[in-house]
């Protein structure tokens, strides 16, 4: 079902629900929250081009047949800064170098103003994303997992500095 559609139904929430179940279902693993005390601080949601039909629509598509698509992150704004973005892809990069691959793709938004599914251009760059499609609104943008893993250790203490003796491992559960 189409975004508009979902919006003209009536519940786009219940078929995003209905996506991360299927995609769950058929693929594993789509997505992490950071949690800081207990609280929901951010996500992001991932998976194969092929469970994102809509991003054949993008400008700079197609994703690169060795990549999944980071489709959407947030950070609540009073937990911005403080490196839970960085942990986030730190995370997917964990997963999917298990899974088998090479790198994450991601379109970014350079017009960015708002909350949206599109992600900032300038938060992709600034955890790692080099852009591989450049466009003047989406451009299409790569994060090789091989450089994302070394980040590892430099996270981790960042994240002992500024939240205390927690561990990332613990601070993201998988949707």
């Amino acid at each position: 079902m189409s975004g508009e559609r979902a919006v003209q139904v009536g519940d786009p929430g219940l078929e995003k629900e209905a996506w991360i179940s299927a995609t769950l279902l058929e693929w594993g693993s789509c997505g992490k929250i950071a949690y800081v005390d207990g609280v929901a601080a951010g996500f992001v949601l991932y998976a194969p081009p092929l469970y994102v039909p809509r991003s054949v629509a993008f400008p700079t598509s197609p994703v690169s047949s060795d990549a999944v698509l980071l489709m959407t992150a947030h950070i609540i704004p009073e937990f911005s800064g403080g490196g839970l973005g960085r942990m986030l892809v730190q995370g997917v990069a964990k997963d999917l170098t298990r899974r088998g691959f090479r790198a994450i793709e991601a379109f970014g938004d350079l017009k960015w103003e708002q909350p949206s599914c599109v992600v900032p251009a300038e938060y992709l760059l600034s955890v790692g994303f080099k852009t591989v499609r450049p466009h003047l609104r989406f451009p299409r943008l790569r994060l090789e997992l091989k450089s994302a893993v070394s980040w590892r250790e430099d996270v981790e203490v960042a994240l002992e500095r500024l939240l205390g003796s927690m561990s990332p491992e613990r601070a993201l559960r998988p949707v």
